[in-house]
């Protein structure tokens, strides 16, 4: 029996696209959630904070917290966006504690007027939906 040439792409079609290269970024399509998730972020006052969750919810995106830190991961720099008023769920800085992004959250909170206790802010500080939408 003759030998045939194996042809990968023959037998499993295309090649997948080439992941990224660390540290190069791609700029993500301007949609309505990410202006809606940016909107809401932009409209934490001084002293309050919220959730990725509840900020997806208040932007009308119930149960899309990773869509919040896509959004805030990708958003252009020149936003200035209170990011360090976003926090994990029970109010937790969500970055390795130690790490520069953690020091830089905690140190901006606390130039808020927001105590940060073991990486944690007082849930009574959290932004409800109500008090956002009132």
């Amino acid at each position: 029996m003759p030998r045939t040439k194996f042809n990968a792409q023959q037998m499993f079609g295309e090649p997948r696209a080439r992941r990224r290269p660390p540290g190069s970024r791609v700029e993500p399509k301007m949609n309505h959630a990410l202006e809606a998730i940016w909107n809401v972020i932009a409209a934490i006052p001084r002293g309050q904070v919220s959730t990725y969750g509840n900020v997806a919810l208040m932007a009308g995106l119930p149960g899309r917290a990773r869509l919040t830190a896509y959004a805030l991961r990708n958003a252009p720099g020149s936003m200035h966006l209170p990011w360090h008023r976003v926090l994990g769920a029970g109010g937790r800085i969500v970055f390795p504690k130690g790490s520069a992004n953690y020091r830089e959250q905690a140190r901006r909170l606390r130039s808020d007027g927001i105590l940060v206790k073991d990486g944690r802010v007082s849930r009574a500080l959290m932004m409800s939906s109500e008090r956002f939408l009132a």
